[in-house]
């Protein structure tokens, strides 16, 4: 059984979800620009919560909204904000992206997404967590198409991919009118190879801010721009 995960200001219980907190996550909710001042959040495959908590800590956001298909995912994400300090301002809809389009005509400043990607080297054994990463689950045409759709028109949207997965991605917002507005590549160390590309979208073309992150100088010991980004939520930064 998987034990909580606590954060400075809020605890993630993740036994009944296939994905657990990780990384990607932690990266993504804590990069994030909250420079337009978003009123309206939604996370799209919210697993444990664990990005809409953040945006709940990190802005003053009135409606924070989370979707999230699986069954067990969803109980747990609503178990996750109820514990939570911010449940008066956090709901998760148990839905899939398309049945969410159709039943909402709302439109939000910022949608933000970790999706699940999959690589056949990532096969773990776990045959819930494999399916949790399976991009099929949700297609990064249909995570573009849907955020596309449920984005105010000064909105921004923000996820994490695999960075060789990056060109093929940006493409695909293109085709739907949405322009990198930001791009961090994210190395584990500095002798490793780039792993993800955070990348956040806007509907006007902009000149693309452009960096680089390296987490660790070595095994725990972090650098200080990921420490820097990370240390309002991590217990031990």
């Amino acid at each position: 059984m998987s034990k909580p995960f606590k954060f400075k200001q809020f605890t993630i219980n993740q036994d009944k979800c296939a994905m657990k907190v990780g990384t990607d996550g932690v990266l993504l909710g804590a990069w994030t620009s909250l420079d337009n001042a978003p009123e309206s959040i939604l996370d799209i495959g919210a697993g444990t919560g664990l990005i809409a908590l953040i945006m709940a800590q990190r802005s003053e956001a009135t409606t924070i909204d989370a979707l999230e298909i699986d069954e067990a995912a969803y109980v747990q994400c609503v178990e996750n904000f109820e514990a939570s300090p911010w449940g008066d301002r956090l709901f998760c809809y148990h839905a899939g992206l398309h049945e969410f389009i159709e039943e909402i005509e709302d439109q939000y400043d910022l949608v933000i997404s970790n999706p699940p990607f999959y690589t056949e080297d990532m096969a773990s054994g776990n045959a819930a967590r494999d399916v949790a990463r399976q991009s099929q689950s949700l297609p990064f045409e249909e995570l573009i198409e849907g955020a596309s759709v449920l984005l105010s028109s000064k909105g921004v949207f923000s996820t994490i991919v695999p960075y060789k997965e990056e060109y093929h991605f940006i493409q695909l917002a293109a085709d739907r009118g949405l322009f990198p507005q930001r791009i961090t590549r994210v190395k584990g160390n500095f002798s490793s190879e780039i792993k993800r590309s955070l990348l956040q979208f806007v509907f006007d073309k902009e000149q693309v801010i452009e960096d680089e992150l390296i987490i660790e100088k070595e095994r725990h010991v972090y650098t200080s721009e990921y420490i820097a980004l990370t240390k309002e939520f991590y217990l031990k930064m």
